[in-house]
């Protein structure tokens, strides 16, 4: 099934591309945007960055069911709730006055959206377009995510600095407005499956994926039980694996087709997908943060720091989209994660002695390289081959990884960082010969109760009425304190990259998935 006409079939891949560029430029916007929004609303740093691994945690949590949703109601109809859902949340950004408000429309309602947006644009583009068509479709999101990474921190930063973040959100809106009043030309791509509800299936996969990350935001936030949920989380996850062989092997409707992870092609493309969003999620929360509170730069200044990883992105990627030719994609995934990996890994050493941000710009020019491989490859690696009938589980399941990936690498590197900031803050305040006892105990008693990175200028704000020795002291420990927290949360995505690079040394010993040219099965190479 193919779109009508060229011109029809490109502007509809438009369509579902100014779809994406929102998902993306919506998280570049808040992250470049943390230190005006902790100001504007009398946040914490800590307070923001729950918000934003919130909203990805809802997303990921809820999107196996935001697929099936979209083959109950129609995925045209999900595509359109999505949108709408992130138009409240962009919304919630414009007026509100406290966190509150953020996390109930902007992370929760918003992260719904997603839930919803994601799988039915992904089962459209199998719908509306196919064989030669579909991967230029795909090549055109993917294109999309990469103007949306470059744009959003440049557009963000210019905005925050210059007029008021919450213009940001308000231009998302006017955006999912343009994409809304040219929905007449999506076609809904028909489900003809089974529409019983997996209603067990659905709730093991919101307690098993929230769990795991619920779990990590709460030791970020100094909260009881972190193991007690991750282990919950991971024995619902485990239930949830369970629970869909069993309805795979007596023949009933299931949450999803536990088939589909039959393919190692399909398990392998979405672990891919998983440890690149873990790394970008890592990456999105450490670097804003370290520009912006330890070089002190502006919003605007922090987001040309981050050019050259997010233009990067975006030309490799559509260059690899139209160049990419006969090369095998396993081959180009495994070129992006090994460029990926080497941009993190010098990246580590630079953090202590950088003064400037062009000094990070040739390792984030080497991970944007990466970066782009992988949006170009991905996607059409993984669902490329999937039958019209089956995408909309096996979108949900990317999306899921994806999804899960993000909020799994911004929750946990932020709090590896925190947690590191902690102990060396309170070490460093314990070890000193100038903080007289009852300051390094109020140090240490500071930082349990709400442990943020801190700019030198709002330490000394802070302390004004101290004596002038135990001012410079904590300045002192504070600038060596935080390089090396930050060093500590950049090694999980470096993690993150390595992991993803061996699981590329397993797609190349397969052939590589061929692409559907028309309904029916599945088709794997």
């Amino acid at each position: 099934m193919v779109a009508r006409g060229s011109g029809g079939s490109t502007l509809l891949a438009v369509l579902l591309a100014m779809a994406m560029f929102v998902l993306v430029v919506d998280t570049s916007l808040m992250n470049v945007s943390i230190s005006s929004v902790v100001r504007d609303l009398d946040a914490t740093v800590s307070g923001v960055q729950s918000a934003i691994a919130l909203e990805a945690l809802v997303s990921a949590a809820f999107i196996l069911i935001g697929s099936k949703v979209g083959d109950l109601i129609g995925r045209k109809r999900a595509y359109v709730l999505g949108l709408l859902g992130y138009a409240v949340g962009a919304l919630s950004m414009v007026f509100a006055r406290d966190l509150t408000a953020i996390i109930i429309c902007w992370a929760v309602i918003g992260g719904l959206g997603a839930s919803l947006l994601l799988p039915a644009m992904q089962s459209l583009i199998h719908g509306n377009f196919c064989g030669d068509q579909q991967k230029k479709a795909y090549a055109l999101v993917g294109a999309a995510a990469g103007i949306a990474a470059a744009i959003g921190p440049l557009l963000g930063g210019f905005i925050t600095t210059y007029l008021s973040w919450r213009v940001g959100f308000l231009l998302e809106v006017v955006v999912i407005a343009a994409v809304l009043s040219g929905i007449g030309m999506v076609r809904d791509a028909p489900y003809t499956g089974p529409r019983t509800v997996d209603a067990v299936g659905a709730v093991l996969s919101v307690l098993g994926m929230g769990g795991i990350v619920l779990g990590i935001l709460v030791w970020q936030e100094g909260g009881e039980a972190v193991g007690a949920l991750i282990a919950f989380g991971a024995a619902a996850m485990a239930a949830l694996a369970y629970w869909l062989r069993g309805r795979s092997r007596r023949n009933l409707p299931a949450l999803i087709d536990a088939d589909l992870f039959r393919s190692p092609a399909f398990r392998y493309g979405i672990s891919g997908q998983l440890l690149q969003q873990i790394t970008l999620g890592g990456l999105m929360i450490v670097l804003p943060i370290y520009l912006q509170m330890v070089l002190e730069y502006t919003a605007m200044h922090a987001g040309l720091s981050l050019a050259p990883l997010s233009l990067t992105t975006f030309g490799v990627a559509l260059l690899a989209g139209r160049r990419a030719g006969k090369r095998r994609p396993s081959r180009v995934i495994q070129a992006g994660f090994a460029l990926l990996a080497v941009g993190v890994a010098v990246l580590i050493p630079i953090v202590p002695h950088a003064e400037h941000g062009w000094q990070l710009a040739l390792p984030l020019a080497v991970g944007g390289c990466g970066l782009g491989l992988l949006v170009s490859q991905l996607n059409n690696y993984t669902l490329g081959p999937v039958s019209d009938e089956r995408v909309s589980e096996a979108a949900g399941v990317n999306s899921a990884g994806g999804s899960f990936g993000l909020s799994f690498g911004l929750a946990f590197a932020g709090a590896i960082m925190l947690a590191t900031l902690s102990l060396t803050f309170t070490d460093k305040a314990a070890n000193s010969t100038v903080l007289p006892p009852a300051d390094q105990q109020r140090v240490a008693a500071a930082l349990e109760e709400d442990a943020q990175i801190m700019s030198n200028t709002q330490v000394e704000q802070l302390l004004t009425t101290e004596p002038p020795a135990v001012q410079d002291e904590i300045v002192r420990i504070n600038t060596e304190a935080r390089p090396l927290a930050l060093q500590v949360a950049l090694l999980i995505p470096l993690l993150a990259a390595l992991l993803g690079l061996a699981n590329s040394f397993r797609m190349t010993r397969i052939p590589d998935p061929q692409p559907r040219e028309t309904g029916g099965e599945m088709i794997f190479g």
